[in-house]
């Protein structure tokens, strides 16, 4: 359910269980991670998902038995944030709950004018994990991140690039081939540069 391909240098990883809204479960989110960790080889890497929502978050009976609050979440979003290489997220539908994470860790986020962002925490009964409010709230500031947080809201592509937490909206058709425009001079480039690059960046 997650799917790897390797192109020149270019990782492009695929959550791909689209008839459940790609929601994550244990087994998926360990192998995020080890992705991520396994990543420090690549030229760039790009996130998406397959169908109409890039992610529900975590699986829901998994969630209530443990995996909402599994430290596999911040292991594979830490893994993302240090990456050397340049880290997209393409978003291809609705992103919500835990799967906030790694997309906060990526370095840059494109999303389809569908798309919808919330991470019901409050409503759920849990924390989120430690690094996305810090994350958030470096991206869109701190009373913009209660909104979503605290408040619950949902907020539109629209909304969400206005915020900054989103740096452009795509049509669905050209979302894949802007993220890999984007990455396509880091992937070019000689792996020191764009170490450098992203490390003046941090």
């Amino acid at each position: 359910m997650i799917e790897l391909t390797q192109d020149d240098g270019l990782w492009t990883v695929t959550i791909n269980n689209p008839g459940k809204a790609n929601a994550l479960t244990g087994a998926m989110l360990t192998e995020l991670a080890e992705i991520a960790e396994a990543a420090t080889v690549a030229s760039a890497l790009i996130l998406t998902g397959a169908g109409k929502v890039f992610s529900a978050g975590a699986d829901l009976d998994e969630a209530r038995a443990g995996l909402a609050t599994s430290d596999v979440w911040e292991r594979l979003s830490g893994a993302i944030a240090v990456l050397p290489c340049l880290t997209v997220a393409a978003l291809n539908g609705t992103l919500a709950g835990g799967a906030n994470g790694m997309v906060l860790a990526c370095d840059l986020r494109i999303a389809v004018p569908s798309a919808k962002f919330f991470y019901p925490v409050m409503k759920l009964g849990f924390l989120p994990q430690p690094s996305d409010p810090k994350r958030m709230a470096a991206l869109i500031g701190p009373a913009r991140t209660k909104l979503i947080l605290m408040s619950g809201q949902k907020i539109s592509a629209e909304e969400a690039y206005a915020f900054g937490l989103v740096d452009r909206i795509v049509a669905h058709e050209d979302l894949m081939p802007t993220a890999r425009e984007l990455v396509a001079d880091s992937v070019a480039a000689k792996p020191d540069i764009a170490a450098g690059i992203a490390g003046l960046c941090r």
